[in-house]
């Protein structure tokens, strides 16, 4: 299988619901909407998609829909991570069948796994697919990163190991990423607001919140940054910043889900607990950011 490039603008998908279910109409609608804005990759069921309160049915067939609307046109990168070992190899080979084109593999959260056992968990990972890994270094959600010496013994290890999405906040990060693996690794921003920094370091796209909403503005973000006009880049990430953090005022994504109910892009905020709607206060800073991009 010809392996896809998997950088530039890639969204995290939120799961659209209606009545407690995934509302697979929005999700279509959703996804050929980003299809048009020519966004180069879909992440569904990740962190933005409430994969850890979707059922295992409910998660393959939010991989199924979105494979089939994309039909082919840009890479699926599937969610399929967990802190269950067995999980997490379970819902790969169930997204490998489905047709995802990569998987995106979080660190394991909770349970704290040693080096030694995150290097364990990720092998099992990547032997049950052939197709590529994107791992996912969130801290701030896990409690672990995933060191530079781990992903130098993946890399070494499993070819098809070969990108990670870094969440951690820190430029220096991807420096240390970058001065240890050079071309063998890509990093891939997973904060809107760091993207044009990681960028300026060596990153080579990011995985999108913001993109849920601002497609195009944040592809037009990430093409000028690829092609080192980091000057009209900072003109526009200038602009895109304070959405970039006001996305974030509440926990992800009930303020992006919030903003496209608003724009007519889904029929409904909607999320499931232990996550609930926006506040009146917050819901005015988020209206007021909006009108004032």
């Amino acid at each position: 299988m010809k392996q896809p490039s998997i950088t530039g603008t890639i969204t995290a998908l939120v799961t659209p619901f209606s009545r407690g279910r995934v509302a697979s109409g929005d999700l279509q609608k959703l996804v050929k909407a980003q299809l048009r804005a020519g966004i180069s990759g879909l992440v569904p069921v990740g962190t933005t998609g409430e994969s850890p309160t979707l059922t295992h049915e409910e998660h393959l067939d939010v991989i199924r829909t979105v494979v089939d609307t994309v039909a082919g046109k840009v890479p699926v990168i599937a969610g399929t991570g967990s802190n269950s070992t067995r999980e997490a190899v379970a819902l790969t080979k169930r997204a490998h069948d489905a047709g995802a084109d990569a998987m995106l593999v979080v660190a394991p959260y909770y349970n704290k796994p040693s080096p030694a056992g995150l290097f364990l968990h990720f092998s099992q990972v990547a032997e049950a697919t052939d197709r590529p890994i994107v791992l996912y270094s969130i801290p701030s959600r896990c409690g672990i990163d995933i060191s530079v010496g781990t992903v130098e013994k993946l890399r070494a290890k499993y070819p098809h190991v070969r990108y990670i999405k870094e969440a951690g906040g820190s430029v220096d990060r991807v420096d240390q990423l970058k001065q240890a693996l050079g071309r063998d690794i890509t990093v891939l921003s997973g904060d809107d607001a760091l993207t044009l920094p990681f960028m300026s370091v060596g990153a080579e796209g990011v995985i999108s919140v913001a993109s849920n909403l601002l497609p195009r503005q944040v592809i037009k973000m990430v093409n000028l940054a690829a092609a080192n006009d980091f000057t009209k880049a900072t003109k526009l990430h200038r602009k895109l910043y304070p959405i970039f953090k006001t996305l974030f005022i509440e926990p992800n994504p009930v303020p992006v889900k919030t903003a496209m109910k608003a724009r007519k892009m889904i029929g409904s905020a909607e999320v499931r607990l232990p996550l609930c709607d926006i506040s009146p206060e917050n819901a005015a800073k988020l209206t007021a950011t909006l009108a004032n991009l």
